[in-house]
């Protein structure tokens, strides 16, 4: 690779560790990362030394504990290297306790009541699965974060139990079926990540952008994304300028990041990095959200990672691709080229269907958020409704199975361009369904409900956790089998014959569908408040609490913080929306229908018709009354969910009394919108901020 790549340069990876590492330390580390093994705790010393002489060398001062607390994001306190030395010097110090375990204030991050204020002691405890990295001049450790208790306080802690979870099952049902060379299971995630960038200058001038991450006002432009234009069209300038060291930042730290373009919405993009462990990958997209914003700004522009950040077009969301690897790099989901002969790949398609059905309000759940409830069910996003797509291929030899015929694969086609010159191409043996939630791809799942701001961590928590629950079924019956191959058969047979009805091929987005899935009997969770209270159901507490992914106590701690940032999040929108109603549209308004009043009157007094300014004056005079009644009314809905102290109440009441006002309060501004001239507009409109922004 030629060096101005600089790949890896700021990981302590496996390179750098066998270089700097005795060679017993080296292995035992390695053991760990590789397989899971415990690491001795004798290890951090030497470890610890060999960090703090690399990261000084590459111009480090201090470290720090990454964590990802329940706020969705990292979270870092640093330290300097440097210690009290003899004679009032100093030297620099980082001992293996300091890698090992530190101290956080437990009590001022979100914890659903695990900790008081009075509670503060909270620990960061290194993760040696995954590599520790340098970012501007700090050595980060990821870290998991825990209470004085020892309850999960993050996200990682439960990522790496379910982890270790599917690892576990997974081997029973691989080993039952013969395949006694496979050691190591680890769910494999890439996570496609959609953005938007706006010209900061337009941004700064925007309270809503500035303080919700998303336009709570806008009328919709006359162009929009209506000729498709924007998809994959040629990079801008400062966009490929800065998509250019987004690359060199991200490369510099280990993430693979691998492919970019303009999405379908203009301003809008994507990035797409090359798979890895579902650790690591929910680690790398969190240091690409955090770059991308960090990053944009040097450009003159400013990264909105919010999932609906402009009406009437489409969102951002966060396609998470998931499938299953083995220590070698086999990917257990890949079909092969004969899949109807290949009974392992299909007892793990069975497996996962079976998964997503029996717990799709798990699956809904972990992509509920406030901010993603805007975009879900919208014509470029799944609906709330759970299904899975298995192409045409799949789903006729899955059929030919539960029938007991065998199956006759269809004749390889191709796809004629006629044009001599040109090379055959191979048309795949089935089309992909991008309106479907939860997709099969090839040789992996494409779970495409997350949204953009999301941590990927829930996703993948919930994935691997009820694949393992269905592994370890499967595994049940297959380990007292004595003919293996046929118990695997009718274990495929008569799961997809129970579980079937969660398999959608057809338009996701219609209203068809929500008819038919309700005729099925699937769940249609159109909110995150609706899917949080499924989320502590009694057979999904047990379910999580069973696997030791999260004990009760956890669970509920994490339902409740949901439902308060839903309900903080609301009333932070629905106050900044009040405040720009009143002390900008609603003035800015007045003032120009006031210079209009003057022109009629002045018209009228030479007997010039003023018919058109009148009608104008008439129809912006009852928007101007209406937005003012609409935002009394938010303001007495901002107030009656503000009354409550119980959280499921106070959310509800966002949900039922805030968010509609905010409704009403922007139909009104967007009317006026229309009729005011722009240079009267008190804010950029969304032609300037999304189609002069690049």
């Amino acid at each position: 690779m030629p060096n101005n790549f600089d790949f890896g340069s700021m990981v302590f990876n496996e390179a750098v560790m066998r270089e700097r590492l005795a060679e017993d330390t080296y292995a035992a580390l390695k053991d760990t990362i590789k397989r899971g093994a415990p690491l001795a705790r004798h290890i951090a010393t030497p470890v610890a030394a060999a960090m703090k002489e690399w990261a000084i060398e590459k111009g480090a001062t201090h470290f720090t504990h990454w964590f990802q607390p329940l706020t969705g994001i990292t979270a870092e306190k640093h330290e300097a290297f440097i210690a009290p030395g003899a004679n009032g010097g100093a030297i620099l110090d980082f001992s293996g306790k300091e890698l090992v375990v530190g101290e956080s204030d437990a009590s001022s991050f979100p914890s659903g009541g695990l900790r008081a204020t009075f509670e503060a002691r909270g620990y960061t405890a290194w993760d040696p699965t995954a590599y520790a990295f340098i970012k501007e001049d700090t050595l980060c450790i990821p870290t998991v974060f825990l209470s004085y208790d020892g309850d999960a306080l993050d996200k990682k802690t439960p990522l790496l139990r379910s982890a270790q979870l599917i690892n576990k099952e997974a081997l029973r049902l691989v080993h039952a079926m013969g395949r006694q060379d496979i050691e190591r299971v680890t769910p494999s995630v890439g996570a496609e990540q959609e953005y938007f960038l706006v010209d900061k200058a337009l941004w700064a001038k925007r309270r809503d952008l500035v303080l919700c991450g998303r336009t709570l006002f806008g009328a919709k432009s006359a162009k929009s994304q209506e000729l498709d234009d924007h998809y994959y069209g040629t990079l801008d300038t400062r966009v490929k300028a800065f998509m250019a060291e987004l690359d060199r930042e991200l490369w510099k730290l280990g993430v693979f990041a691998k492919t970019e373009h303009k999405e379908v919405a203009p301003g809008q993009h994507e990035l797409a990095p090359v798979f890895s462990g579902a650790n690591s990958a929910t680690d790398h997209n969190q240091l690409i959200m955090e770059l991308m914003k960090r990053i944009a700004p040097k450009h003159g522009m400013v990264c909105l990672l919010h999932e609906k950040p402009f009406a009437g077009m489409n969102g951002s969301g966060k396609h998470n691709n998931w499938s299953l690897s083995t220590e070698s790099g086999e990917n257990l989901l890949n079909p092969g080229k004969e899949p109807s002969e290949n009974t392992l790949f299909l007892l793990l398609l069975t497996a996962v269907i079976a998964a997503v059905d029996d717990h799709q309000d798990l699956i809904r759940f972990s992509a509920c958020s406030y901010s993603n409830d805007l975009r879900l069910g919208q014509t470029e996003a799944p609906p709330a409704i759970i299904s899975v797509f298995i192409g045409d291929e799949l789903g006729e030899i899955m059929d030919t199975i539960c029938a007991g015929n065998d199956y006759s694969r269809a004749e390889q086609q191709f796809i004629s361009m006629g044009v001599e010159a040109m090379p055959r191409v191979k048309a795949d043996n089935t089309d992909r369904n991008r309106t479907s939630p939860f997709a099969f791809t090839g040789n992996k799942f494409e779970f495409r409900m997350p949204g953009s701001a999301q941590s990927i961590a829930d996703a993948n928590i919930v994935i691997n956790t009820v694949v393992a629950e269905a592994m370890a079924r499967f595994a049940d019956v297959l380990e007292h089998a004595e003919n293996k191959e046929q118990a695997a058969r009718e274990l495929i047979r008569s799961e997809y014959e129970k579980h079937k009805r969660i398999v959608y091929s057809g338009n996701c987005y219609s209203e068809e569908w929500e008819k038919e899935a309700e005729r099925r009997g699937l769940y249609n969770l159109k909110t995150t408040v609706e899917a949080q209270d499924r989320s502590i159901a009694d057979e999904n507490v047990a379910l999580f609490s069973g696997y030791g992914i999260f004990s009760k106590r956890e669970m509920l701690s994490r339902y409740e913080v949901s439902l308060e940032t839903y309900a903080k999040l609301a009333e932070i929108e629905g106050r900044t929306m009040a405040e720009m109603a009143a002390k900008e549209i609603i003035p800015a308004v007045s003032r120009a229908q006031g210079e209009m009043a003057k022109t009629v009157s002045y018209k009228q007094s030479i007997c010039i018709c003023t018919e058109p300014e009148m009608r104008i004056l008439r129809e912006g005079a009852a928007l101007l009354n209406e937005l003012d009644t609409a935002c009394g009314r938010l303001n007495a809905a901002l107030k009656y969910a503000d009354e409550s102290d119980c959280a499921h109440e106070r959310a509800c009441r966002c949900r039922d009394a805030v968010v509609p006002a905010m409704a009403a309060v922007r139909h009104a501004a967007d009317a006026l919108e229309t009729i005011t001239p722009h240079e009267a507009w008190p804010f950029p409109n969304y032609e300037q901020l999304l189609l002069n922004a690049e």
